[in-house]
C-alpha cells in the first residue's frame, strides 16, 4: 500500500470551488481560510475570479475563467442566460444539470436542518420533481421604454442591476407565454400609456392565460381597444387581460364573461378559481404532487380533525376535507378567509360524496399565544404551510403548551404535524423548536423543486408526537 499523495497545489490566483451556497454560488477558500463565494462557478471546478466585494472573513467575486471545468455543468438552454452584463436574472442554475440541482437542495435542506435547529430527518424523503422546463405559470415581468433604444422591453431585471434584460423568449414560462413577448412589448410601444405600465403579472390556470397590467394613469378608450385586440389576437392562448391601477386589490377584469381563471387537483376532484394577484403555486404540476403527498403523509383517518394553519385560498384545506371528519382552515385576514370559504361552497355543491365539514377563521399568526392555540380547540393533525418567515408564533406556543402542561387543560397537541415550506432556514428554526421544546421527532424531510434553475428550496418535513 502506498501513502496517499497530496494534490499538487494551484497555480497561484486559481481557486478551488468546494461546494455552493444556498444563492447558487461557488464557494472556495483561500490558503488562509478566507471564503470566497464566485458567481457562475460550480463544486469541483478550478477558477479564476475577480474580487468585487471584500469584507474581514470572506469576498464576493465574479468568474473570469474555468480551468477545470466540472462533469455537471451544461450547456445552459436559454440564450438570455449568462453572467455577462445584460444576461437576465431570472435563474441562477441553468449551466448546472438538473439532477445536480436537486441533489444540491436536498443538501441545503440537511444542511439547515442540523447546523440550524440540530434537527435529523429520521428519512430523507425523494425529491418532488416535474418538468425542468415551461414550469413557471406565475410570473412579474417588468415593462421599460428604452427611450435611446427606441424600444419597449418585457422581461425580467438583468443579473444583479435595476434594469430590465433584453429577453426575446423564456424557457421557463409555458411556450406560449414565451412566444407573447415580442407582441407584448410592439403593444406596450404602440399605447399611449407607454410611460406608465411598469409591470405585467402573469397568472395561468387551466384553460386561461391571465394578464394584468399595472397602469399608473387611466387607460384611455384607444389603449383599451387595443389591449382587447391583443387578446382577440391571440385567443388560442387564453389571453385574458386583467387592469390594476394600485395595489393588489384593485385587480379587475377588463371585460366579464368569457373561461374563469382557475387549476384543479384532479386527484381529490376539486377546482380552484382564483384571482390573478392572489397567491396560488407557481408550479402547477408539482403542486397538485405536493398537494397528494402532504396529504398521504399526514395520513388522516376517517372522523378526525385536521387543522390546516395558513390556509391561503384553501389548497391543501379542500383536498384535506375529502378525507378527514372536520377541518379547520386558519388564515391572517378575513377577506383571505371569505375567498376560502367560498371555494369549499363552490367545491361541495354537487358532490357525489360530500366534503368534511369545514370552517374558515382569521387569526394573526404572527402572534399565536397558547391560549389561542387551546381556544381554537384540539386537533389530532395539523398542516403547516407558512409563508417565508415560517410559523416560529406557532411552533412557540406549542413549546410552551408542552413545557407547561398546566396551560393546556384536557387540550391535546397534533399527534403529526405536516410542514410545507419555502425558507429551509425558517424550517430548520421551527424544526428546533418542535422537537428540542415540544416533544416531537422529525421522521421525514424532504425538497420540492418548484422552481428548476434557481436556488430556492422549498421543502416538506413530518413531526411526531414523540
Amino acid at each position: 500500500m502506498t501513502d496517499r499523495q497530496e494534490p499538487p497545489p494551484l497555480p497561484e490566483g486559481w481557486l478551488q470551488i468546494e461546494s455552493l451556497d444556498i444563492e447558487a454560488q461557488g464557494v472556495a477558500r483561500r490558503p488562509d481560510g478566507k471564503v470566497v463565494f464566485v458567481d457562475g462557478a460550480l463544486p469541483g471546478e478550478c477558477v479564476t475570479a475577480k474580487v468585487q466585494r471584500r469584507k474581514n472573513n470572506w469576498e464576493q467575486a465574479a468568474l473570469v475563467e474555468v480551468h477545470r471545468e466540472s462533469a455537471l455543468r451544461v450547456r445552459p438552454r436559454c440564450p438570455h442566460f449568462g453572467l455577462h452584463e445584460g444576461a437576465c436574472g431570472g435563474c441562477k442554475m441553468q449551466h448546472l444539470d438538473v439532477a445536480a440541482q436537486v441533489a444540491i437542495k436536498q443538501r441545503v435542506l440537511e444542511d439547515n436542518l442540523w447546523h440550524l435547529g440540530k434537527v435529523r430527518a429520521g428519512t430523507m424523503l425523494p425529491a418532488i420533481q416535474g418538468p425542468d422546463w415551461g414550469y413557471r405559470w406565475r410570473a412579474r415581468f417588468s415593462v421599460r421604454h428604452v427611450r435611446k433604444k427606441e424600444t419597449v422591453l418585457v422581461g425580467f431585471h438583468e443579473r444583479k442591476s435595476r434594469y430590465v434584460a433584453d429577453i426575446r423568449e423564456c424557457h421557463v414560462v409555458p411556450k406560449h407565454v414565451s412566444d407573447l413577448l415580442l407582441p407584448l412589448r410592439a403593444l406596450i410601444g404602440s399605447m399611449d400609456a407607454i410611460e406608465t405600465c411598469p409591470q405585467i403579472e402573469l397568472a395561468c390556470g387551466d384553460t386561461v392565460t391571465a394578464l394584468v397590467l399595472r397602469h399608473l394613469e387611466p387607460l384611455s378608450e384607444g389603449d383599451l381597444a387595443k389591449l382587447r385586440e391583443f387578446a382577440s389576437d391571440h385567443a388560442s392562448a387564453g389571453v385574458q387581460w386583467w387592469l390594476q391601477p394600485k395595489g393588489p386589490d384593485t385587480v379587475r377584469l377588463l371585460d366579464e364573461g368569457g373561461p374563469e381563471l382557475a387549476y384543479a387537483l384532479p386527484e381529490f376532484g376539486i377546482t380552484m378559481p382564483f384571482k390573478p394577484t392572489d397567491f396560488t403555486q407557481v408550479n402547477p404540476h408539482i403542486n397538485r404532487v405536493l398537494v397528494d403527498r402532504a396529504v398521504r403523509l399526514l395520513d388522516v383517518q376517517r372522523g378526525e380533525r385536521v387543522i390546516d394553519w395558513f390556509c391561503g385560498l384553501g389548497n391543501f384545506t379542500l383536498p384535506l376535507a375529502t378525507r378527514a371528519g372536520e377541518v379547520l382552515g386558519i388564515e391572517g385576514s378575513e377577506a383571505l378567509v371569505a375567498r376560502s370559504r367560498e371555494n369549499y361552497q363552490r367545491n361541495q355543491a354537487g358532490r357525489a360524496a360530500p366534503l368534511a365539514g369545514t370552517r374558515f377563521l382569521a387569526r394573526n399568526l404572527f402572534e399565536m399565544t397558547p391560549q389561542q392555540l387551546v381556544a381554537d380547540g384540539a386537533a389530532d393533525r395539523w398542516l403547516v404551510d407558512p409563508p417565508r418567515e415560517g410559523a416560529f408564533a406557532l411552533a412557540k406556543a406549542l413549546a410552551d403548551l408542552h413545557q407547561d402542561p398546566s396551560l393546556r387543560g384536557t387540550w391535546k397537541p397534533p399527534r403529526r404535524i405536516v410542514y410545507v415550506s419555502c425558507n429551509p432556514g425558517t424550517l430548520a428554526r421551527d424544526a428546533g423548536l418542535l422537537v428540542h421544546q415540544a416533544g416531537y421527532t422529525c421522521t421525514h424531510a424532504g425538497v420540492v423543486n418548484m422552481f428548476p434553475h434557481t436556488a430556492h428550496v422549498e421543502s416538506i418535513a413530518v413531526f411526531d408526537l414523540a
